[in-house]
């Protein structure tokens, strides 16, 4: 009976609190989570707070056709939730609209007006939206078709681009200059259509993309950036415009490579005019960086796995996968990345030079070395590019930022009058690769619901669009872009789990072994089968088969039993977790916030 009305008592004071929570706090707003999952960004905050003109958001979600649909339901509220965030933030600059659009109704028509992609939930054909639109005061639109569940990591960023996109009077202006096919066109082999980039893609999103054709000052204009990818070998003459550009206070990212594996035949068969090979060192070279004529960065330190000669995996020295650790924590384009791909990839030499600040974005492990760029070219097996190669213990610079104070590169140009000799203003990003951009290396693409969706497996897409966010002044989103996933193993649990499994799959190998050694012995009383298909077992075979089978079933008792203690243990660790955070936690912070408030009241009390 005590114990009863102890349950009763937990009960009741748990829904107590819950009410003096509703009651006094009901606006106050705690994120105790270690990464703040549940609270919009800084990112977010100065975008929404930097909105002029107000912006309307329409939210679609079709309740009846997603009745049975629980993860979607809840993933729905998930998105309900962060919206109605979003507006407590904005107040009167953002106005939210929950919409059903039920089929046949004018709310449905509307969905349908803005491009919003319906999905066949069930045989008989009901549709399901789930999708966003906005709109602003310039009748300016912009549309999330549908949420994807498995996107659910970067809502808050594709929320908040898009009221980005709406609050901007005119995207940032991008100059690309590239020979390489980035965007889509027809193959001028098969006369077929060939896809564009996908990093291309979505920087378009964001950006007025202006792919030139030549690089003058003229082609490139006003561009708040110029962006270069595998520019080929440039003539002095575009190099000075590069330079003037530059020094003019234009932002400038150079994507070169020694081997960039991108580059497409001519329908003769032929390469392109400018080969594989691309390097400016005649305009960076004075800025104190320099690209390696000839040599592919090998590193044994983050060598991805590919499939060998034989089919068996193996390290390819040249297709690295850099993780956080060779990233610049301090600067704001990586600082929150976790893993870029990169193929046959470039050396940058950077020197000191007065007034520039070189910083280093990414840089090599320590089993790093340089390899002769011909071995990438007829390369059969990567296993051979291991060997010979010697690790020379040097960190490699493969991207470097480049600000500060420079003088142009082009001195003898000085005595033109519309020559520009320095700038104070410098803003340059060098990164040895090109490869690095391509789909293969951090992006897939699937069919859903019979649309093409991306599904990128490293940041590479990320980097670019980081990059060009920073340096066209935009970096609010890169704060919302870099929260991506976040994963808290229980630690405790984890532990009790691998102790437990490392006994078992002790057990389970000692078990096999015997198992072989008595196929073995099978294998070998075969030989002594008589002509009427019989065995004939000595008594020390018989005695020996049977101590086996005694053992092998007394193992797999104490395997039984490592698996019912470490269940045991697990469930005993869950109600303890369970307790604190369903009951003790709330407690706490309840008492929390009250003593908070007793202290507020007892303030107010003192001044009157």
């Amino acid at each position: 009976m005590s114990r009863y009305f102890s349950i009763v008592g937990l009960v009741a004071g748990f829904v107590l609190f819950t009410l003096l929570n509703t009651l006094m706090f009901g606006s106050v707003r705690l994120d105790l989570t270690e990464n703040g999952l549940y609270s919009v960004s800084d990112g977010t905050r100065e975008i929404i707070g930097d909105l002029e003109e107000p912006v309307n958001l329409y939210f679609f979600f079709s309740e009846k056709a997603s009745e049975d649909l629980t993860a979607l339901r809840a993933y729905s509220q998930r998105v309900q939730e962060m919206l109605a965030e979003y507006q407590l933030l904005a107040g009167s600059t953002i106005n939210l609209h929950i919409v059903d659009p039920e089929p046949f109704s004018e709310q449905e028509d509307q969905a349908a007006e803005f491009g919003l992609q319906s999905v066949p939930v069930n045989q008989a054909g009901d549709a399901l939206y789930f999708g966003l639109a906005g709109t602003n005061a310039l009748d300016g639109q912009e549309v999330l078709p549908f949420f994807q569940p498995d996107r659910e990591a970067f809502l808050e960023y594709e929320l908040t681009k898009l009221i980005y996109n709406l609050s901007v009077a005119e995207k940032p202006r991008i100059a690309l200059y590239s020979e390489l096919k980035v965007e889509s066109g027809v193959d001028p082999r098969t006369f077929q259509p060939t896809p564009g980039w996908i990093v291309i893609d979505q920087l378009k999103e964001l950006f007025e993309i202006d792919k030139i054709d030549e690089l003058t000052l003229d082609a490139i204009g006003t561009a708040d950036l110029l962006l270069l990818i595998h520019p080929g070998t440039l003539e002095d003459a575009a190099l000075y415009a590069v330079d003037q550009h530059v020094m003019s206070g234009g932002k400038l990212i150079l994507f070169v490579d020694p081997l960039a594996e991108m580059v497409v035949p001519d329908p003769s068969g032929m390469s392109v005019p400018s080969g594989n090979s691309s390097e400016l060192n005649r305009l960076t070279a004075p800025w104190g960086v320099s690209l390696r004529d000839g040599e592919v960065l090998g590193d044994s330190g983050v060598a991805l796995m590919v499939g060998g000669a034989d089919g068996a995996p193996v390290r390819h020295l040249g297709i690295l996968g850099f993780t956080s650790q060779y990233f610049s924590g301090d600067d704001i384009v990586t600082a929150d990345l976790e893993a870029l791909n990169f193929s046959t990839a470039g050396i940058l030499d950077v020197d000191d030079v007065d007034g520039i600040d070189a910083k280093i974005l990414i840089s090599s492990s320590s089993g790093a070395g340089p390899l002769d760029a011909i071995q990438f070219q007829f390369l059969n097996d990567p296993a051979d590019l291991q060997q010979g190669f010697q690790p020379t213990g040097e960190n490699y610079s493969v991207a470097v930022r480049l600000s500060g104070k420079s003088p142009s590169s082009f001195p003898e140009k000085s005595g033109e009058e519309t020559h520009i000799a320095e700038t104070d203003q410098m803003n340059v990003v060098i990164v040895a690769d090109t490869d690095v951009l391509s789909d293969r290396l951090w992006v897939q693409v699937q069919n859903f619901f019979g649309q093409q969706v991306a599904s990128a497996f490293a940041d590479n897409g990320n980097f670019a669009a980081n990059l060009v966010e920073n340096l066209s002044g935009s970096s609010a989103l890169i704060e919302v872009r870099s929260r991506g996933q976040f994963s808290r193993p229980f630690v405790v649990v984890e532990e009790l789990r691998r102790l437990a499994e490392a006994k078992y799959l002790t057990n389970a190998e000692d078990l096999q072994a015997r198992l072989a050694e008595t196929d073995r012995q099978l294998s070998e009383l075969e030989s002594a089968r008589v002509d009427d298909g019989l065995l004939t077992l000595s008594p020390e075979q018989e005695t020996a088969l049977a101590n086996f089978q005694e053992e092998k079933l007394r193992i797999r008792k104490d395997l039984r039993e490592v698996r019912h203690r470490l269940d045991q243990d697990i469930e005993q660790l869950g109600g303890t977790l369970k307790f604190i955070n369903i009951l003790l936690m709330p407690l706490l912070l309840t008492l929390a916030l009250l003593g908070i408030r007793m202290l507020g009241l007892m303030s107010r009390g003192h001044k009157g």
